[in-house]
């Protein structure tokens, strides 16, 4: 059995406390830290690199080809490979895409997926739609992350939840805003291989002052 942490957060872009932000990650101790609005623009590869030692982790993939989503891990996890996707872009609408990392951990193999979709409500269900297209080529297990825009029960949720198993389970607590929290938004999903140890929203004086989002964690056990 193997057991591996996985943390989901979206950034702000970085706006906000970031020694709150460090610290609050790097108590979670994640094995797979799922990161959404990370650099992507100039000097996103050095900003990820200052992020990653920040976090005491290293980088996996991500960055500006997947249009700030960003995966870092701890050094027990090995990237054996990484892609990217991008969704069609809507005039007037910002750039949106999602990021993969194959991962290996002692002797099981994974994927790790990240995406932050579109706050558009028209637009999300075709983002929604690829993503789910490429997380369903993935042949190792794969455990996705990441920001939805809406709450469980909207179609581009349905969506990517299908097939997978809900690390929250029964537990709907809010994910944003942190300031007066009352919108899951945040979400992990793991294939029905990985095995749901526990799961957590960590609502801290840290994690308020980090992002306006709550990072949300999750311990997962595959079989080797």
């Amino acid at each position: 059995m193997t057991k591996i942490r996985v943390l989901s957060y979206n950034l702000h872009g970085l706006k906000d406390d970031r020694r709150a932000l460090a610290s609050a990650v790097r108590e979670a101790a994640p094995d797979v830290a799922i990161l959404q609005e990370a650099p992507r623009r100039f000097r996103w590869r050095q900003k990820s690199a200052d992020l990653a030692r920040e976090l005491e982790l290293v980088i996996a993939g991500g960055g500006l080809p997947a249009l700030g989503n960003l995966i870092l891990t701890n050094l027990r996890v090995r990237a054996l490979e990484e892609w990217n996707v991008r969704y069609p872009l809507t005039p007037g609408r910002h750039m949106r895409g999602a990021v993969f990392v194959r991962c290996r951990v002692g002797r099981s193999t994974f994927v790790a997926a990240g995406s932050h979709l579109s706050t558009d409500a028209a637009e999300r269900p075709a983002q929604a739609a690829l993503l789910k297209q490429h997380m369903d080529e993935a042949a190792d297990p794969l455990l996705f992350a990441g920001d939805l825009n809406e709450n469980s029960g909207g179609a581009a949720w349905r969506m990517i939840a299908d097939g997978l198993t809900d690390a929250a389970g029964p537990d709907e607590r809010p994910t944003f805003p942190a300031t007066a929290a009352r919108e899951r938004l945040d979400a992990i999903f793991a294939d029905p291989r990985f095995r749901v140890l526990q799961y957590d929203v960590i609502d801290t004086p840290q994690t308020r002052a980090a992002s306006d989002h709550f990072p949300i964690v999750a311990d997962l056990e595959l079989d080797a």
